[in-house]
C-alpha cells in the first residue's frame, strides 16, 4: 500500500494533538484515508509526544514507521524520530530552538521556518500549530484553501478575530515553505471528494450505546476508557438519559447492574484496572441474570502499568475474572464500525441471555482516529429479551410467576420491578426458582446448568471473520486493533510470493473453536499476533481445542501497536514462538 507518513512531535500539553487533529480532518473532507496515531505519557505537561497521519487512497488500518514529513518543535522530537524519516523526506523545524540533524540522516532535507515567530506575529504562540499546518499543506501539494475553510468553520463561533488570527497562520506558514522549500516535496494525488468520517473506537462506541437505548452511562474516568463517557455526555440526556460519574468502578458496575434490573439500558466502561475491581459485581450480574453491559479499553498492565501505552492481556480476566463460574459473553471489535455494532450486539446480547456481555476493545482501537466510511445505523435492531407481560403477571396472580424458572433454553422470562405480581427478589447467594435462598444440591446442579446452557444452546453470533485465499499456507490470526497489521501483511506477504489468510476473532466467550479449527487445519503454518507477553489467546485456542503443531505466536507488549512489516518478519523467520521488541 503506497501511503504518506506525516509526523509532528513536541513537548506534551503544547498542541501537538490539534495539530494532528486538524491534518487529519481536512485530508479526510479532500477524500483522503487516514489513519492517526500518537505517543504521549500519563501526564498532563512535560514529555515527549508525537502524532503521526498515514495518508492513503484507500482505507488505512495499521501505522508504518515511513515518516516523509516530520514537524519538530523540540529537538528530542529530530533525536527521536529522525530514524524514520525516509530518503528525500523533511524535517520541517522550528528556528526556536536551533534545530540541527545528525549524521546519520543521509538524504534527510532540514526545512528550518521561524514557526514561533510566524505565530506570535498572526495573533500568539498558540497559533504555532496552525502555521506548521500551512507549511506541511505546501510540502504535499494541498490547497491551502481548504484549511481556511477548516479553520472558518471551527472558529466561528469564537469570533472573526480568532479566525483571521488562524488564517493568517496557515497563510504564512505555507508562504515560508514555499519560498524556502524546493517546491512540493511529496504531492498527494487528487482525493477523491467523497464524505467519509474521521473516528476512534471509543466514539464509535458511545454512537453505538446510543442507537442501541442505552439510558444510564455510569463510569470511573480512566485511560483509555473516559472518552466514551465523555461522548455520552450531551447525548444520553437528548433521551431522557444520563451520564453519571462514579466515586469508583466499584460504584460503577453497581448501578449498572441496579438499572439493569429495573429494565433500564445500562452500562459501564473501564480499562485494566478497573475490570479488576468490578470482577465480584460482575458474578453478581451473572449470578442474578441481569442484563449488563461493560466496555474494557484495554491498557498495558499489571497495576497501573502504562496507562497511554497498548496492550492486550485482559483475555482471561475478561472471560473467567472473579470468583466461582457463571456465563459472560466477551465480544472484540478490531474496527470503529464493529465497536458501533458490537455496543449495540452486547445491550441485545446482554437482555436476550440475561447476562453480564463485555466488549473487549484495545488503547489503540479506542483512541486512534481513522478515516471510516459509514456506520452501520440502518442495521440496528432492538431485541429486549423474553419478558414477561403486565397482563400475564395480572392473569397468574400472586405468588405464581417464577423469576428463576427452569425452562427448556434456559432462558427464564424477568419482570421489571413495578410490575404487578412480579418477582422483585434477587439475591447474589445461591437460589431456586422464587429468587428465595436454597443449598440444595439438587437446586444447585439445576440453576448452575440452566445458567450456563442457555448460551449453549442457542447462542448463534459469527465468531470468527476471515479474508484471503482458502488454500493459503498461512494463516494469521488475532482479534482487536491488530486486525489492520494483519490485512495489510497479508497484502505484504503476497507481493513476496506467500499466500496467506486472516482470521479475525470477534467472539472471545463464548469461544468459536468450531468455526475457526478448520481453518488452522487447512494452513501448514498458523501465525496468532497478539499483544500480550504470554500467548493468551493462543492459550485460549488450545483450551477449546484448536491446537496443533503448526500454530504459533508473535508476541508484542512494549506499549506499541503491530506493523504489518513486524509480521511479516515473524511469518518469513519460521518457527517458534516470537517477541516483537523494540
Amino acid at each position: 500500500m503506497e501511503t504518506i507518513g506525516w509526523k509532528v512531535g513536541g513537548d506534551q500539553g503544547e498542541g501537538i494533538d490539534s495539530t494532528g487533529d486538524v491534518l487529519a480532518t481536512v485530508l479526510n473532507r479532500l477524500g483522503y484515508h487516514v489513519y492517526g496515531y500518537k505517543s504521549f505519557s500519563s501526564r498532563i505537561r512535560g514529555g515527549h509526544t508525537h502524532y503521526m497521519v498515514r495518508i492513503g487512497d484507500r482505507r488505512v488500518m495499521a501505522p508504518s514507521h515511513a515518516c516523509h514529513v516530520l514537524v519538530a518543535l523540540t529537538q528530542e522530537t529530530i533525536d527521536r524520530n529522525v530514524a524514520e524519516v525516509v530518503e528525500g523526506g523533511v524535517v520541517l523545524a522550528d528556528e526556536a530552538f536551533g534545530p540541527s540533524l545528525p549524521a546519520s540522516a543521509t538524504g534527510v532535507t532540514l526545512l528550518v521556518l521561524p514557526l514561533t515567530a510566524m505565530a506570535r506575529e498572526a495573533g500568539g504562540l498558540i497559533m504555532r500549530n496552525m502555521v506548521a499546518v500551512g507549511a506541511s499543506a505546501q510540502l504535499l501539494g494541498l490547497p491551502l484553501k481548504a484549511f481556511e475553510d477548516y479553520a472558518r468553520d471551527k472558529f466561528a463561533r469564537k469570533g472573526e478575530a480568532v479566525v483571521a488570527s488562524n488564517v493568517a497562520a496557515l497563510r504564512a506558514g505555507h508562504e515560508a515553505a514555499r519560498e524556502r522549500a524546493p517546491g512540493v516535496v511529496f504531492p498527494l494525488p487528487p482525493g477523491d471528494g467523497r464524505a467519509r468520517y474521521v473516528m476512534s473506537g471509543n466514539q464509535a462506541m458511545a454512537l453505538g450505546a446510543y442507537a442501541a437505548g442505552c439510558r444510564i452511562m455510569a463510569a470511573y474516568p480512566i485511560t483509555p476508557a473516559t472518552e466514551v463517557m465523555e461522548y455520552l455526555t450531551p447525548l444520553l440526556p437528548r433521551r431522557g438519559g444520563a451520564v453519571v460519574q462514579m466515586e469508583d468502578e466499584l460504584a460503577s458496575i453497581v448501578l449498572t447492574i441496579g438499572a439493569g434490573f429495573a429494565g433500564v439500558r445500562a452500562m459501564t466502561c473501564t480499562s485494566g484496572p478497573g475490570l479488576s475491581l468490578m470482577q465480584e459485581a460482575i458474578g453478581l450480574a451473572g449470578m442474578t441474570e441481569t442484563p449488563t453491559v461493560l466496555i474494557d479499553c484495554q491498557r498495558a498492565g499489571p497495576s497501573t502499568g502504562m496507562p497511554t501505552k497498548n496492550e492486550q492481556s485482559d483475555i482471561e480476566a475478561l472471560i473467567h475474572g472473579g470468583h466461582g463460574e457463571a456465563p459472560r459473553i466477551v465480544l472484540a471489535p478490531g474496527t470503529p464500525e464493529q465497536a458501533f455494532s458490537d455496543v449495540v450486539l452486547a445491550f441485545n446480547l446482554a437482555e436476550r441471555y440475561q447476562c453480564p456481555v463485555l466488549v473487549a476493545s484495545d488503547l489503540s482501537l479506542s483512541l486512534w482516529p481513522q478515516t471510516v466510511e459509514s456506520l452501520p445505523v440502518r442495521e440496528v435492531t432492538i431485541d429486549r429479551g423474553e419478558r414477561v407481560s403486565s397482563e400475564a403477571l395480572l392473569a397468574m396472580g400472586k405468588d405464581v410467576f417464577q423469576r428463576y424458572a427452569l425452562t427448556e433454553s434456559g432462558i427464564s422470562p424477568r419482570s421489571i420491578p413495578g410490575q404487578p405480581n412480579g418477582q422483585f427478589l434477587a439475591t447474589g447467594a445461591e437460589h431456586g426458582g422464587s429468587g428465595k435462598v436454597t443449598e440444595d444440591p439438587v437446586n444447585r446442579v439445576q440453576m448452575m446448568r440452566k445458567r450456563f446452557e442457555k448460551i449453549r444452546n442457542s447462542f448463534d453470533v459469527p465468531g470468527i471473520v476471515d479474508s484471503g485465499p482458502a488454500d493459503a499456507p498461512v494463516l494469521l490470526v488475532g482479534f482487536g486493533s491488530n486486525v489492520g497489521p494483519m490485512l495489510e501483511a497479508r497484502e505484504l506477504l503476497e507481493a513476496q510470493g506467500l499466500r496467506a489468510r486472516v482470521a479475525q476473532v470477534r467472539v472471545l466467550s463464548p469461544f468459536p473453536a468450531a468455526a475457526l479449527a478448520p481453518l488452522v487445519a487447512a494452513a501448514r503454518d498458523v501465525v496468532v499476533v497478539e499483544s500480550n507477553a504470554t500467548g493468551q489467546l493462543r492459550r485460549l485456542m488450545g483450551e477449546n481445542g484448536v491446537h496443533g503443531d503448526c500454530v504459533r505466536s508473535v508476541l508484542k507488549y512494549d506499549g506499541t501497536l503491530f506493523y504489518p512489516e513486524e509480521i511479516v518478519r515473524s511469518v518469513l523467520e519460521g518457527a517458534g514462538v516470537q517477541e516483537v521488541l523494540r
